[in-house]
């Protein structure tokens, strides 16, 4: 690559977790799991990219949400977007009550609504679906609160390692 703008978008398509903002992101996904459960959900990095680098290629499910009235993902690791067999870009512009049955929202928002005021749950279970309609349950999936530096609260993550497909 030569280094024009084309060159940077199609290497930012191929590794999203390189973008400023999003290495800022996940940066702050890896040190709000450590601070409200209290373990790491990585080894970090020796630097902020190498963590980004690490969460997006790790080996379990990483999303998060904004803090909007119908939050929005604004990230998803490798695994993750396999899982919803969706590109980051389209899993990034997808409101997150969309990875939920239409009818199984009302329970994953108590939930969420829960997490947010305990600052974490680490027994969530729950039926998703994938944007080619596949239904697929997680277990034992951890919710918690983001927060920036200053500890606002930004947004909310979950991870999980455990999902089964289920029949159509």
């Amino acid at each position: 690559m030569d280094g024009s703008d084309t060159d940077v978008n199609v290497a930012k398509a191929m590794a999203p977790w390189r973008g400023v903002n999003l290495v800022l992101h996940a940066n702050r996904l890896v040190r709000s799991f450590r601070r409200v459960v209290g373990r790491d959900l990585i080894e970090p990095g020796s630097d902020a990219l190498e963590t980004a680098r690490r969460l997006y290629e790790a080996p379990f499910v990483v999303l998060s949400h904004g803090v909007q009235d119908d939050p929005i993902l604004n990230y998803g690791n490798a695994c993750a977007l396999t899982v919803w067999e969706m590109s980051f870009a389209d899993f990034t512009l997808m409101p997150s009550r969309g990875t939920a049955e239409a009818m199984l929202r009302e329970e994953r928002e108590r939930l969420l609504a829960i997490a947010a005021q305990k600052g974490f749950i680490d027994d969530y279970a729950g039926v998703r679906i994938s944007a080619s309609g596949r239904r697929f349950q997680i277990e034992n999936a951890i919710i918690w609160n983001v927060t920036d530096e200053q500890g606002a609260r930004i947004g909310q993550a979950a991870t999980f390692d455990r999902w089964s497909d289920l029949e159509a």
